[in-house]
This record gives C-alpha cells, structure tokens and sequence, in this order.
C-alpha cells in the first residue's frame, strides 16, 4: 500500500478540502503529498490545493518553533531522549551547518523549499531550532519556503498530469 493510499484511506471520511489541510499537517506528507493528492485523488482546482496545502503546512510551524526547547529539554531528562535529541543535533549541524552559517535565515528558506524528503516545514523548525535562529525569523524564512515548494509541487503535479495525458 502506497503513502497516497494510506492517507486517502485515513483521511476518507473528512471533506476533501478538510483532508488536504491535515495530510498537509503532517510531518510524513506536508504539502508535499497533499497537493498531488487534492489534485489527482480529489480533482481540486490547483490553486485551492495550494492554498489549503499551505495553510495546512503551516498550522505546526508556530507551535513547533515556540514549543520545541522547552519539549526536548524537558525529554533530556530521560536517558534515551537525550540520546535521541543528540543524535539528532549532531546529525543536523553535520548535514546542514555550511549552508545556515553561510546563508542564515536565507538557507533556511531555501532548505524548506526544496521538495525533497527530510526537508520542509517541520524539518525546518527543527533546523532552526538547533542553529538557534529566532522565531520571528524562522516564521518569516519557513513561510516564504512552504510558499515556494507549494508552487514547485503544484507545477510538478499539473506538468506530470498534462504529460500524462498526452499517452491516453
């Protein structure tokens, strides 16, 4: 069973436009998975996909940037927690820490809008969080990179759909 599946299956019973803003809230599809499937699965007119995908993308991202220190420090506590979280930052300043000392606020924009696996909003908010970029900031660069992989999936989903139908 494929993640689309899966999430259609989930989200089956809700309205589309309801079922698009929560796949787009999750940390394993974001908009990423939602706009493909609002336009493929639901038929949804594409720019109220992107819009719905966006709004739904960026429901975590304030409670996500305000809660996040004081959650891991708090889970730090316990052995295996502090384990994790290490890992986590050592894996995540090892990875990423030549493009956020070099392009700041600027990096984490971009970094959220690529539309590849581990990047993206809650990606992004755990990357501000280790790189200690400030809320105001992180809210600013994470938007402007949701918006921006919006459109590069909504283009990406209507040229594979018109490319699609060029063999039918």
């Amino acid at each position: 069973m494929t993640l689309q599946e899966i999430l259609t299956n989930i989200f089956g019973t809700f309205p589309d436009w309801l079922a698009t803003i929560l796949i787009s809230c999750l940390p394993v599809a974001e908009l990423r998975g939602a706009i493909p499937i609002a336009i493929l699965q639901y038929q949804m007119n594409p720019v109220e996909a992107y819009i719905l995908a966006v709004i739904g993308n960026m429901i975590p991202v304030i409670p996500l940037l305000l809660y996040l220190d004081p959650v891991s420090s708090y889970l730090r506590q316990f052995r295996s927690w502090d384990r994790f979280f290490n890992w986590l930052f050592i894996r995540t300043r090892r990875n990423h820490s030549d493009t956020f000392e070099k392009y700041g606020t600027l990096g984490l924009a971009i970094f959220v809008a690529i539309p590849l696996p581990a990047t993206g909003a809650w990606s992004g908010c755990a990357a501000a969080f280790v790189f200690g970029i400030g809320f105001k900031h992180a809210l600013i660069a994470i938007t402007i990179g949701v918006l921006i992989a919006g459109l590069v999936v909504t283009v990406v989903t209507l040229g594979g759909l018109s490319l699609s139908n060029l063999f039918i």
